[in-house]
């Protein structure tokens, strides 16, 4: 098993809130998307489920074992980060021989391959690569450890389109191959958006939704039309956000499934992930 429970979770540093009373269970062997603007709260999170930080208040589990108190709950966990946790100097090819020391279930062969599809120098040190070729040295690091929790924090990082394709095309093929449960967090929507199967959207360090993706879309739908008419239409209705074109108005709405008819004059459209995701994370008035 590879359940994971987060339970109450805060965290402050200083003032600022970076994330409050945040709780979810994770489910073994699924894809998870964890979305929410930069400075939501995304990174730490990762970090407190992945005990490499410690949380104010609340705890996380894997197994129903806290991931602070256990080595074993820890080492089932993954975590790629922005941080670099190699030594300076240490090539490629050293890192690679440093996972197999690291992580039991290291598979350097995959690694290796995983170096070639990517153009990846084995003669490179880690501290020298570029922004998108770092990215790629973890992604190949979370990818070969083979643990059964995996989280990619911001995977695609400098990474051209290119090699953003590829990355997901080796994600899923991995998945497929020897499933895993996976949380990749990021603010990119419209490239992972038929990737994950569930939705972990944090707003201001608060968790406003868990569920699956497809339930997150049914929820999500616009009406536009003459200013007056949406006005009307949208009174006693759950609006998370409006627009205005002189006298044309479009309201957003997210809390119930979308009507099948609506009144004369008012056009009703589907929202996207990547659209329904700014909606619901924008500032008041923002759009």
């Amino acid at each position: 098993m590879s359940r994971i429970e987060a339970r109450g979770i805060g965290k402050s540093y200083g003032s600022i809130r970076a994330l409050d009373d945040v709780g979810f269970t994770l489910e073994e062997n699924k894809i998870y998307g964890l979305l929410g603007r930069n400075g939501a709260g995304k990174s730490t999170l990762l970090k407190i489920l992945a005990g490499w930080i410690f949380p104010d208040q609340g705890a996380a589990k894997v197994d129903g074992n806290p991931v602070l108190k256990s080595e074993d709950a820890m080492g089932k966990i993954y975590l790629m980060s922005e941080l670099d946790l190699y030594p300076d100097g240490m090539k490629v090819r050293e890192a690679f021989r440093y996972g197999e020391k690291l992580y039991p279930h290291f598979d350097r062969k995959y690694a290796d391959s995983l170096a070639e599809k990517f153009r990846l120098s084995m003669k490179t040190k880690v501290n020298k690569l570029s922004t998108g070729y770092r990215s790629i040295f973890k992604i190949i690091m979370a990818l070969s450890s083979n643990n059964p929790i995996i989280f990619f924090d911001e995977p695609v990082l400098g990474l051209d389109a290119n090699h953003r394709e590829l990355f997901y095309r080796i994600f899923l093929e991995k998945y497929m191959e020897r499933p895993f449960t996976a949380v990749i967090s990021t603010h990119l929507i419209e490239e992972v958006a038929n990737v994950i199967e569930d939705v972990l959207l944090i707003r201001k360090g608060k968790l406003i939704y868990q569920g699956s993706r497809e339930e997150l879309l049914e929820q999500g739908y616009a009406v536009s039309g003459k200013a007056a008419d949406v006005d009307r239409y949208k009174q006693g209705r759950p609006v998370i956000a409006e627009e205005s074109f002189g006298g044309l108005k479009a309201a957003y709405f997210w809390g119930e499934k979308s009507p099948n008819t609506l009144p004369e004059g008012l056009e009703l459209s589907k929202m996207d992930l990547q659209k329904l995701f700014v909606r619901l994370t924008g500032e008041e008035g923002e759009v």
